[in-house]
């Protein structure tokens, strides 16, 4: 095993992340094909010495630091935001042996609900310490989990799940078992969680170690006998652990299939929110029944104001048909040969129709409606700043449904806002005034929002696309780059700039040459530097820890480039792909197995 980069002749920006991300993924990709194959010996003997590595510290370091959205956040001991220096002193002091430290506990409400959420905060070095670890058990349950799992998982999303639902309701209806679990972070059991894991001792006492340190609240310290934090790096996959094996469980209730009918239920979930679809009634109510009894050994239970029983295309008692499920409308519409079902003696079929739900639209208005009456006497440009990103992100989680509609609806109820808005600021001009001073009517745009440099984006202008579903246990940690990377260009949620620069860079870093994972953090550089030059030709697809370090440095992306090469191999620019970077002495035989 290889000694640690040395800070003093190492900086943090020069550090050779390709090389480490390559060593780190062989490992991991090992650690998957062990696990596929059921040698439990091989898979820890791997996730050992995956977290003794150097380099898997210096990746868990970057991930909690740069790349994590929380890095400005601080646990108990008031760390956040660490500089370089202070991320080379936290890898070494990365050790597992160490006391863990209680977390700190961040109410935050919950979208369009009075009730708050509760998160757990963790320290940096448990931070680091978790980031470590999920390296490597990861790549082992990646190989084990179900095939409609799909939250919190690479490489899946809310619209694959969504897209599974569609699939199995087109072309019959059925009966749904829309249930939630009560509290599931906070309530799983603690012992049966680390049997399922079955992880080696120095994993497991870690393990231990975070379930049981407690939660800071002000200055109140409160014992965690049961639960996951909700917050922590691990969090999401040790809640995964938890609830594998349901679907495999209710399908093993109905082993055999009766001829001509699809006798199997169906069990679609998104973390702890999941779907059971049948079009015999009996079996959904048994479905539920089953899934009660399994969740107890978990200390779990449904919840009953969450938990219903409906059909997607006719009424169940006082339940109108169809659900909402991940901020969708799930629904089965009759339809006769005019398609129109108002005359019930000509229905001949029915249409499944998914689209935004209506707590979401409304939450949505809401949200922005709200932020413009908080900025009445803000200029415009801040409007459209602040505007921009919730409009964008809303517009393209929704883009892959039935949404034409919902968006032109969302564009007029906020013109309307923004007319009331200019006129509060403007109660003496004429209406024909307040339109050419705000909009680009005179310019022959239309009711376009904009201050002359920036514009505001409509929820109209963005495409509506159809999604592809991940295929059945498809994963990351497979090497099936081919796949990943031209899914990465069209996955929901991508920015059409975002798609259409990886697709141009063939789904790779245009800085580290690396294929994009499903889970980094990408980012848009301006090659000259003037972020108002948005042509394709200028913009590029970068990491977001490359676009630090670009940044950090001095120069455009292609200087550094140049530099970069130049200074290690002596070579031209253009024959940098063609070449392998030369790295220090000092920097090999770190993951030799």
């Amino acid at each position: 095993m290889s000694q640690s980069l040395n800070p003093i002749r190492y900086e943090w920006k020069d550090i050779p992340w390709k090389k480490i991300q390559v060593k780190i993924f062989k490992l991991q990709r090992r650690i998957y094909r062990a696990s596929l194959s059921g040698d439990v010996k091989q898979v820890h003997r791997l996730q050992r010495l995956l977290m003794k590595s150097w380099y898997a510290k210096y990746l868990a370091v970057r991930r909690i630091s740069q790349d994590n959205q929380g890095k400005k956040t601080a646990g108990v001991d008031g760390v956040k935001s660490l500089t370089p220096a202070q991320r080379f002193q936290l890898i070494n002091s990365m050790d597992f042996k160490s006391r863990s430290r209680a977390v700190r506990r961040v109410w935050i409400p919950k979208p369009g609900k009075a009730e708050k959420r509760p998160l757990g905060i963790p320290t940096m070095h448990d931070r680091a310490l978790q980031a470590l670890l999920k390296l490597a058990l990861e790549p082992e349950w990646e190989a084990k989990f179900e095939p409609n799992s799909y939250g919190f998982r690479p490489g899946r999303s809310a619209q694959d799940a969504i897209e599974e639902i569609h699939i199995a309701i087109c072309q019959k209806s059925k009966f749904v078992l829309d249930a939630d679990v009560a509290q599931c972070f906070d309530k799983i059991n603690h012992d049966e969680l680390l049997r399922k894991l079955n992880t080696f001792s120095l994993a497991g006492r870690a393990i231990r170690g975070w379930l049981k340190a407690g939660v800071m609240d002000g200055d109140n310290l409160f014992p965690t006998p049961e639960g996951v934090p909700q917050g922590g790096v691990i969090s999401p996959l040790l809640a995964n652990v938890a609830l594998h094996g349901i679907e495999t469980f209710i399908l093993s209730q109905y082993p055999h299939n009766k001829k001509g009918q699809n006798w199997k239920p169906q069990l679609i979930r998104y973390a702890d929110d999941f779907v059971v679809l049948h079009p015999d009634l009996k079996v959904v109510e048994e479905c539920q029944t089953l899934i009660s009894d399994w969740l107890k050994a978990l200390g779990l239970e449904l919840k009953p104001s969450k938990t219903r029983i409906v059909h997607t295309l006719n009424p169940v008692g006082e339940h109108q048909p169809g659900f909402d499920f991940l901020g969708f409308n799930v629904r089965s519409y009759p339809v006769g040969r005019t398609h129109s079902g108002k005359n019930n003696s000509k229905l001949t079929g029915f249409k499944t129709i998914i689209k935004p739900s209506k707590a979401n639209i409304k939450a949505q208005y809401r949200k922005i409606a709200e932020h413009i009456e908080s900025l009445k006497a803000a200029p415009q440009q801040r409007i459209i700043r602040d505007l921009n990103p919730a409009i964008r992100g809303w517009s393209n989680y929704y883009s892959t449904v039935s949404s034409k509609a919902i968006y032109s609806k969302l564009d007029f109820l906020l013109w309307k806002k923004l007319w009331r808005w200019a006129k509060f600021r403007h109660p003496k001009k004429g209406k024909r005034w307040i339109a050419n001073r705000y909009w680009l009517i005179d310019k022959g745009e239309g009711w376009r929002f904009s201050d002359g440099k920036h514009k505001l984006l409509r929820h109209i202008e963005t495409p509506i696309r159809d999604h592809i579903k991940v295929k059945g246990k498809a994963t990351p940690y497979d090497g099936n780059w081919t796949y990943w990377s031209q899914r990465r260009g069209t996955y929901p949620g991508v920015s059409t700039t975002v798609s259409t620069a990886i697709k141009r860079q063939k789904g790779k870093c245009a800085e580290c040459g690396l294929h994009f994972h499903m889970d980094d953090v990408i980012e848009i550089h301006h090659l000259d530097g003037n972020h108002r030059n948005t042509k394709m030709e200028n913009l590029t697809a970068i990491h977001r820890h490359c676009h630090d370090r670009i940044h950090g440095g001095s120069g455009n992306l292609s200087t550094q480039l140049s530099t970069h090469v130049k200074g290690q191999s002596g070579e031209k620019p253009d024959e940098r792909k063609r070449s392998r970077p030369v790295l220090k002495p000092s920097m090999g035989g770190d993951l030799h197995a």
